[in-house]
């Protein structure tokens, strides 16, 4: 029989049971059950990207379901996200943990519409840039019911997290994000 190989996978996609326990066992407050994790490869350096990232109330030019990100201090955050059928859910982040130009970990306070954790990891890629990691542990509203829910209006943190990295390379590498013709908005505009 085979011996189980160390592998270099990201701990979300690893075949190993153990590693995905590290997964959450990375995170400094592990806070929901589904786990989510996307990486892209931008090609820019890693001290940029990072500062990009961390001013927080800059992530709604390229997340799609943030409506805003008030920061409160160095180290929370008030965010407002779109959810299925035109509602909107709010939670207080805090900075769980901070290494200049390699993660960002937070965790939701208390008392949030969707409990959440996670990491953004930032990994040189030498000529070709950097790797950018999401690592995301929630807990959807209403369950599994909720989580199906979202996945059916496109609200899921899984389709999310990938279409947001997408767009963060787009932004960083060409300084835009490609869109149809007509956005969502205008067409809404042009049909109200």
């Amino acid at each position: 029989m085979s011996e189980l190989r160390d592998d270099d996978a990201p701990i979300t996609t690893s075949k190993r049971s153990d590693k995905i326990g590290d997964a959450t066992g990375n995170l400094v407050e592990a806070k929901g059950d589904s786990l989510v994790g996307r990486s892209v490869t931008i090609k820019r350096p890693r001290e940029e990207l990072y500062a990009y990232w961390r001013d927080f109330s800059r992530l709604p030019s390229f997340m799609d379901n943030v409506e805003r990100v008030d920061v409160i201090d160095d180290a929370t955050s008030h965010w407002v996200v779109k959810a299925p059928g035109g509602k909107t859910v709010e939670w207080d982040a805090v900075i769980t943990e901070e290494r200049p130009n390699e993660l960002i970990a937070w965790a939701s306070k208390d008392g949030a519409d969707v409990p959440n954790s996670g990491r953004i990891d930032f990994r040189d890629a030498g000529d070709r840039g950097t790797v950018v990691t999401a690592t995301i542990l929630y807990d959807p509203p209403a369950g599994f019911i909720g989580k199906i829910i979202a996945k059916m209006f496109q609200r899921e943190p899984a389709i999310q997290a990938r279409r947001d990295l997408r767009r963060f390379k787009q932004l960083m590498e060409t300084g835009e994000i490609a869109t149809a013709a007509r956005t969502r908005k205008q067409f809404e505009e042009e049909t109200a």
